[in-house]
């Protein structure tokens, strides 16, 4: 009697072969199923002669799919994601998915969280925490499934989202004062001059000295120098007309258009610094990161 071409295998032959093709070795599969190499090889072979096809082309020390194999993968993935999907609904039907999203505090206040609202709003099953820390955590050891780095540049980092530009910033009101006027960077010599601590000391104001060299100036002079821990509280301080600020967009773009800030001198200059998103790759294929990670990629790709 002929067997049905449309009838399923085991299931625990198809969970077994999806490991072995994810993984493209016998041994992690085993590792995966919490069985021996030689279980995961026996059960493969079986899936071979139920199906009366080669799946995989066995090399040395290497796996590599035949064209049977793949096939029968893409299917295999899709139709387990959609059991455990399902699976995962009718357990807790209830439960909101978290996700873990570690990233600097002045893009955590200035940019991401003004913006989260939407997300959330899309997306009303689930929740984000934000880790908003000059730490650069491990994403697998800490428990986070993305990270925002901000960092040279370097694409091998991750997924650009944006490159930087920075200009001086400050208050409308400051800009408009007559007393000290700010039409050239010369100008700065009056006005008070804000940054952010850095290593090399809490008097260095290194992103000025910086921004005074790419821009062809001598040495940056200033009434006086203010700095603060966080870049978040030096925005806040020039938007509170206590100095002028080295602004970097797009993080400070919505206080531009809100005319929260101005920039007296025009034109931004790039830096070699950018946001690079990256994924935790145990969470990659979880649709609640994918979901996020679009979003942030469409929400950069606007900025």
């Amino acid at each position: 009697m002929q067997k049905d071409p449309s009838r399923l295998p085991p299931l625990d032959l198809l969970v077994s072969f999806d490991a072995a093709a994810r993984h493209l070795s016998f041994t992690k599969a085993g590792a995966e199923r919490f069985l021996t190499q030689s279980a995961i090889s026996r059960q493969i072979k079986a899936l071979e002669d139920d199906l009366g096809v080669a799946l995989f082309r066995r090399r040395h020390r290497a796996l590599d799919l035949t064209e049977d194999g793949r096939r029968l993968r893409e299917a295999v993935r899709g139709a387990l994601d959609g059991l455990r999907g399902a699976m995962e609904q009718i357990r807790a039907p209830s439960r909101r998915e978290v996700l873990a999203l570690t990233t600097t505090p002045g893009l955590a206040s200035l940019w991401l969280i003004p913006r989260l609202e939407a997300f959330i709003s899309e997306h009303p099953g689930i929740d984000v925490r934000i880790d908003a820390s000059l730490a650069k955590r491990n994403l697998s050891s800490d428990g986070y499934d993305l990270a925002i780095r901000y960092a040279r540049v370097d694409p091998s980092l991750g997924t650009p989202l944006f490159h930087e530009t920075v200009q001086p910033v400050c208050a409308p009101a400051l800009a408009r004062n007559r007393a000290r006027p700010l039409k050239t960077p010369a100008d700065l010599r009056h006005h008070t001059l804000l940054g952010v601590e850095v290593q090399m000391g809490p008097e260095v104001l290194l992103e000025w000295d910086l921004w005074a060299k790419a821009m062809g100036l001598g040495a940056l002079d200033a009434a006086r120098k203010v700095t603060l821990t966080g870049y978040d509280a030096t925005i806040a301080a020039a938007v509170a007309g206590q100095g002028v600020a080295l602004g970097r967009r797009p993080l400070i773009d919505a206080l531009l258009k809100r005319r929260q800030l101005v920039a007296p001198f025009g034109d931004a200059l790039s830096s070699r610094r950018a946001y690079y998103l990256v994924i935790e790759p145990r969470a990659a294929d979880r649709p609640a990161v994918r979901a996020l990670a679009s979003w942030l990629t469409e929400q950069t790709s606007s900025a």
